[in-house]
């Protein structure tokens, strides 16, 4: 099989980061329509960040999951990865939902557990800022991961919740590794190497990340890529250099699609403490508002795949790296 639209169609997709689904908009709901007619298997959708509590967030999940069962001929909640094989079979959206940040876990391990039960699959450690479990990889300085911080990532594992380290900080990640029986990944990280920015990672990170068992997922936004560059060709870019790096069973998809910018900035700007685009886009060579930051979107990763045929990647690799280094990764962590 050759044809990239066939590669494409056959593989199972698995987008592990859709943000802002705590909001309001009922557009957002468009959103995942989009996401299943794009041909994508799964997504896993942010129920809340550090910044809300834990009231807000169960709220979010009881409304979300009522959703999921008013519409069961197009989703299915997926609590194991063989529910994602099946909805790939018909044609159904699986979804499971994130947490960005352990905030709202209010210093109690036993919520963890019961996140997990209402359909949070993996959790950030922190979001860009420090927090009780461990450093931001927004701050200057990181004291690394707390002694509640390592219990975290001990019952997290013991739950079968993945550990995310996107938007940690990098000696807080390190120690995270340490501590961790189960592979950790990043859901939504791009190489430092390639643009310098505090939200992506190092290639010390991408190889203790790989040395896990864990899976990097490239993300889609400009902002992280380049110049507000949120093209196939630049996705693949950072595709390219952690296959080079720990090879093409380590590479995933976390997209973090806003279907809302100015919506999206706006309650970033509400939350000071957390808002970070404006800085990166004063990386960018030209000013830019709230709605022209870039976003690659679901659609696109028909012509990824297109874009990584040419580049030279064969039919299981970009299987694997379309969905299926996830669906491994679920496998072996998922309870």
């Amino acid at each position: 099989m050759s044809d990239a639209a066939d590669i494409h169609r056959s593989a199972i997709v698995c987008d592990m980061l859709l943000p802002y689904m705590y909001g309001a908009d009922p557009a957002k709901y468009l959103t995942l329509e989009r996401i299943r007619a794009s041909g994508t298997s799964f997504v896993s959708i942010t129920t809340a960040v550090d910044w809300h509590t834990l009231e807000e967030a169960v709220h979010v999940l009881a409304r979300e999951r009522a959703h999921l069962r008013a519409h069961s001929d197009r989703y299915v909640l997926a609590e194991s990865a063989d529910d994602i094989v099946r909805a790939k079979r018909d044609g159904r959206l699986a979804i499971a939902f994130n947490v960005q940040g352990t905030n709202p876990l209010q210093s109690d391990l036993s919520l963890i557990e019961v996140l997990y039960r209402l359909g949070v699959r993996h959790m950030l450690l922190t979001y860009n800022q420090h927090n009780t479990v461990g450093g931001g990889g927004y701050e200057a300085s990181d004291g690394g991961l707390g002694k509640f911080g390592r219990m975290v990532v001990r019952e997290m594992n013991r739950v079968g919740m993945l550990v995310d380290l996107s938007h940690t900080g990098h000696r807080s990640c390190m120690e995270a590794f340490e501590v961790a029986s189960s592979p950790l990944c990043f859901t939504h990280s791009n190489p430092l190497a390639l643009w310098d920015n505090p939200r992506n990672i190092g290639d010390a990170l991408i190889r203790a990340c790989a040395q896990s068992g864990g899976v990097v997922g490239v993300t889609g936004i400009g902002l992280h890529m380049g110049d507000n560059d949120s093209s196939s060709e630049m996705i693949c870019r950072q595709i390219d250099h952690i296959a080079g790096l720990v090879g093409a069973e380590h590479v995933g998809i976390g997209l973090s699609y806003v279907h809302d910018n100015v919506a999206f900035m706006a309650d970033f700007n509400g939350h000071t403490a957390w808002a970070v685009a404006p800085d990166l886009a004063s990386r960018v060579s030209r000013s830019l508002s709230p709605a022209e930051y870039a976003f690659a979107a679901p659609d696109q990763l028909s012509e990824l795949a297109e874009v990584m045929v040419r580049r030279g990647y064969d039919t299981e690799a970009i299987h694997n790296i379309l969905g299926g280094n996830w669906i491994r990764v679920a496998r072996r962590i998922w309870r």
